[in-house]
């Protein structure tokens, strides 16, 4: 796959809540986002074409500062950045499900939790580095121990993401309908996760 376009660049340093090593890759870390510095990459982001599902490319700058402070500010949901190289990656949304639209189209249970990544515009391509970003997402939220299963809803339409969630054990639903989207309800559990790498070691 690809990485990030350097149009915009940030290489504060921040202290990273999770890092992962990948081989042929390379160290792959989130810190927590930082509304008004990451505002700007995001903006730049979340108006190109590849991010319409994202829906947020009507937002200005600002408007995605204020969505961002108010997400961390609400005691049920954080983001973060990722970072590869120094350089600002791609954006994780963790949230718990029974604070969002997505918990009422299905039973929630204990360990239960969402999530959302979008990855930066590519600017060279690097075999296996998307793969090993949402890797690095689900073993960021897997080293919680109260998570034991993780939700997604990305846009029916979004045939890349599906594929790649496959690839990390995700399990297609069905199909439902959100405020702002059709989306494909999935599910990934710890297990299933964990077994996907020990096969790939397998391979």
């Amino acid at each position: 796959m690809t990485m990030l376009n350097k149009k915009i660049s940030i290489t504060t340093e921040r202290p990273a809540v999770f890092a992962q090593h990948h081989q042929h890759v390379g160290e792959l870390s989130l810190s927590l986002l930082d509304p008004e510095e990451d505002s700007a990459n995001l903006h730049d982001w979340f108006t190109r074409d590849y991010a319409r599902f994202w829906n947020m490319a009507h937002c200005s700058k600002d408007e995605i500062a204020a969505f961002y402070t108010k997400l961390n500010a609400s005691g049920h949901a954080a983001s973060y950045m990722g970072f590869f190289q120094g350089e600002p990656t791609f954006i994780v949304e963790s949230y718990d499900p029974r604070h969002d639209q997505v918990g009422k189209h299905y039973d929630l249970e204990t360990g239960d939790w969402g999530m959302h990544f979008l990855v930066a515009p590519p600017r060279q391509k690097i075999p296996g580095f998307t793969l090993s970003i949402i890797r690095t997402i689900l073993s960021f939220h897997f080293s919680n121990p109260l998570i034991q299963r993780l939700v997604v809803e990305p846009d029916i339409r979004n045939e890349k993401v599906h594929e790649l969630n496959r690839k990390v054990g995700f399990i297609s639903a069905r199909p439902i309908e959100l405020e702002e989207k059709t989306a494909l309800l999935s599910f990934v559990t710890r297990d299933a996760f964990y077994n996907t790498l020990e096969q790939d070691i397998k391979e």
